[in-house]
């Protein structure tokens, strides 16, 4: 094919990402984008010069030129819209997190198996240019052998405000946060299996607004002896803070997404979207230059339509949003009952989202 046409399911912050990010990549064209809000969604195609409007997602299935759908959507709507776009023959970009359960997260991979498309997963840590250049020096031994990730992503709080809503998310920073990690340590460790998982978790700032963690720290264990630290905050002022460390017997290096090509501003009001939702641009923070750039957004759809393109499968695909999902799911039990777990583990019949093995009675 020579151009790739993408609709886009979804209108709000994760949307817009998508969708400047696709602005930027030459073969491929956003032709549709479709969301239940019909001004949210006909406001979304204005600003970014996308010539149909949809209020139902499967009537943009139904439109034949389509070739990927990318779902920029609440967590406990992935399944349901990647099932239907696999259905329909269309390849499939998902945000993350994969699904809200391992039996979606399985239903998602199943149908596009069936169906012979491919699910890609939305990890944007694995194009990021600095931790690109960090898995570089990995892949070239400089660091020699890597036994110690650890990667840090934290901020004051969600740009959306379904994520404090455990039913829809799934669970608190960890189900929003802990995926990049988890799926980052697993990228810079040529996706070494899991073999423990061990978490600590707490509600520290934002008990008012949800019942799920606003800070989480967790521990996993490889089978080939490494291991990752992974920590994560809604709790932490002063914008978003992103870091990564990679030890190896013969060296290390840090990465840091945000200070390095930042400004260092002071606002009473705060700038851009987040302050909308969060406040988080108030008071002293890092403004960002090319924000998206730096998160690796358009390098990573711009890899997705290449391998639709090129009809190659990509290297991180709905089994590592799977894998992702089982180590939270792991991460929450070891909270719940203060022990490591190993995995692969059965997860309890009265766990219906992660956060359940938690703060439910399974956790006991």
């Amino acid at each position: 094919m020579d151009r790739v046409k993408v609709g886009i399911v979804g209108s709000r912050f994760i949307a817009d990402i998508h969708a400047e990010s696709f602005a930027r990549v030459p073969n491929c064209d956003v032709v549709a984008a479709a969301s239940p809000n019909l001004h949210h969604v006909v406001d979304f195609a204005k600003r970014h010069d996308i010539p149909r409007a949809l209020t139902n997602f499967r009537e943009l299935l139904k439109i034949d030129e389509i070739d990927v759908i990318s779902i920029a959507l609440p967590n406990d709507l992935h399944a349901e819209v990647a099932i239907a776009a696999a259905e329909a023959g269309k390849h499939v970009i998902c945000e993350k997190p994969l699904a809200t359960t391992l039996e979606d997260a399985d239903a998602m991979i199943a149908a596009c198996a069936e169906a012979g498309v491919q699910l890609m997963y939305a990890e944007e840590l694995c194009f990021a240019p600095k931790y690109v250049r960090a898995k570089e020096l990995v892949n070239s031994g400089a660091l020699g052998e890597i036994f110690l990730v650890k990667q840090s992503e934290e901020h004051s709080g969600p740009h959306s405000p379904w994520f404090w809503d455990v039913s829809r998310s799934g669970g608190g920073v960890l189900m929003d946060m802990g995926c990049h990690g988890i799926a980052f340590a697993r990228w810079m460790l040529n996706d070494a299996a899991i073999t423990h998982v061990t978490a600590n978790l707490g509600t520290f700032v934002h008990g008012d607004k949800t019942q799920g963690e606003d800070h989480a720290v967790t521990v996993l264990n490889f089978d080939g002896g490494q291991m990752a630290v992974i920590e994560n905050s809604w709790a932490k002022g002063g914008g978003m803070d992103d870091r990564a460390e990679i030890y190896g017997t013969r060296g290390h290096t840090r990465a840091d997404l945000i200070r390095g090509n930042s400004l260092v501003t002071y606002s009473d009001v705060g700038y851009g979207y987040a302050v909308e939702k969060s406040g988080g641009t108030t008071g002293w923070t890092y403004t960002v230059y090319e924000e998206i750039w730096n998160y690796g957004f358009p390098q990573e759809m711009q890899y997705f339509i290449d391998c639709v393109q090129k009809d190659e499968p990509s290297f991180i695909a709905g089994i590592d949003g799977r894998i992702a999902l089982e180590a939270i799911y792991a991460a929450y039990r070891s909270a719940g009952i203060g022990a490591t777990v190993r995995l692969p583990f059965k997860i309890p019949k009265n766990a219906t989202k992660p956060i359940d093995l938690w703060i439910g009675t399974s956790a006991t």
